[in-house]
């Protein structure tokens, strides 16, 4: 297993194209909503294959889920089970994958007189369930925190359940509310969800909406998102083969819509478009408020820096579109101004604590770093990077993939000339978690640069 990667600067300016994967977001809630209605060979094109994923995949057979794949077609085929799971009494591994950890977790959870153990890695055990499973407790779920209080490992002994009426604590993540949003339609026609501390990164939730309404084949699907509830009137009523497209992982482009911004020239990302399912998409319009040229080509959106101008700074919320503050945060020792990113404590408590990883590796660049529990402050130091980079820069990544792929961008710009390598990304292996061929990909478009 690969240690360390060396990123190669690119030697010209950019000048290609990328189809990203799969969303992970989507391929999971993807797979799950297959197993929800009675008679259905769901046929999912496009899939992501990641470790995240696969995780997945192999939890739902571990339940008796027949699954069929062809990943040399990026294809999958799930035959339904009616949300009632064949095997009631099994050991789950969720590895560090926070969908499956979440949304796994609420669907056994309604499962009727079953028992299952549930247990991630080390990283997954640091991030808390305990208020997902609050709600489950209130309907008469049995759960014994075998570690400690709120967090994996997890035992849950469950019954029939028959609520209808939701209250839990998502300040800290929306994927508790997309779980329970997925699962509530198996028990009853209609649903309310209450939320009072609100949420973070709503645009999933709007994913999730769209996806059950797909998924159910319901005609006469309500579902109405409000600031700190959700009303779900739905059931899952598809019969016969459905055909489901995954939409490529908008925050797998963010890295490349950024590249040339950074090197120059021009990136398109095939099959990314403005009105994506996804948020992320929305960060293309951060990189067009700091100076950047992103329109649409002809098979998907175009990023051009053909003058090689430096992006500016600015202050931005990224609440919404979290998971792509890292591509902006790596960056930004080549930023002309200033940048204040702001809206990130819930990452915090993602892979890794995100907003200290940033920061960490940053000052180890040389930049200003001013750090609260929901923002960063950071002064870009071109000069104080170059120093250091003639002695060389080797990045942790703290097995977080997008650390690993947010760095890389920055490694690839041609900072001590003639196409001298100064940065080491410590611990590649850990982008299988989403993108296993990113850095093939970037290196790729390096070759056809030079």
């Amino acid at each position: 297993m690969m240690s360390e990667i060396e990123i190669k600067p690119f030697q010209k300016p950019c000048n290609g194209s990328v189809l990203v994967p799969g969303s992970k977001s989507i391929s999971n809630r993807a797979l799950l909503l297959s197993c929800f209605n009675r008679s259905t060979t769901t046929h999912l094109r496009g899939i992501l294959k990641s470790e995240d994923v696969e995780i997945m995949i192999k939890a739902l057979r571990s339940l008796g889920i027949n699954i069929t794949e062809d990943w040399s077609q990026n294809y999958l085929q799930v035959e339904a089970c009616g949300g009632v799971s064949p095997v009631k009494n099994q050991n789950i591994k969720v590895g560090n994958a926070g969908t499956v950890a979440r949304f796994l977790t609420a669907w056994l959870a309604v499962q009727e007189d079953a028992s299952f153990v549930i247990d991630g890695s080390a990283e997954m055990r640091k991030r808390p369930i305990g208020p997902l499973l609050e709600s489950f407790i209130e309907a008469g779920v049995v759960v014994d925190y075998t570690g400690d209080q709120g967090f994996f490992p997890i035992k849950i002994e469950t019954q029939k359940c028959t609520k209808t009426d939701w209250q839990v604590d998502a300040s800290q993540s929306s994927q508790m509310l997309s779980a329970l949003m997925m699962i509530s339609p198996l028990i009853s026609l209609s649903s309310k969800i209450s939320f009072l501390k609100g949420t973070v990164s709503r645009p999933f939730l709007e994913i999730t909406r769209k996806m059950i309404q797909d998924f159910s084949g319901d005609q006469s699907f309500q579902c109405n998102l409000r600031e700190k509830e959700i009303n779900i009137r739905t059931k899952y009523s598809r019969a016969g083969r459905f055909d489901y497209e995954i939409e490529p992982d908008a925050t797998a482009a963010s890295y490349f819509l950024t590249l040339p911004q950074i090197v120059g020239g021009k990136c398109e990302l095939i099959g990314i478009h403005e009105k994506m399912l996804q948020g992320d998409a929305g960060f293309q319009n951060i990189l067009k408020q700091m100076g950047a040229d992103i329109n649409k080509g002809e098979r998907g959106i175009s990023s051009r820096n053909e003058k090689q101008k430096a992006l500016s700074g600015g202050i931005f919320d990224f609440n919404d579109i979290s998971d792509t503050f890292l591509t902006l945060a790596a960056v930004s020792p080549l930023l002309s101004e200033k940048i204040s990113i702001k809206g990130i404590a819930h990452t915090r408590v993602q892979e890794c604590d995100r907003v200290h990883a940033m920061a960490t590796e940053l000052k180890k660049m040389g930049q200003g770093i001013e750090q609260t529990e929901d923002s960063l402050l950071i002064s870009p130091d071109l000069e104080k990077l170059k120093i250091l980079a003639k002695k060389g820069i080797s990045v942790d990544t703290y097995n977080d993939h997008r650390v690993a792929m947010s760095f890389a961008i920055l490694g690839s710009y041609n900072l001590l000339g003639e196409g001298q390598p100064w940065l080491k990304i410590n611990n590649p292996m850990c982008c299988g978690k989403t993108f296993p061929a990113f850095f093939d990909k970037l290196e790729e478009l390096g070759r056809n640069s030079y």
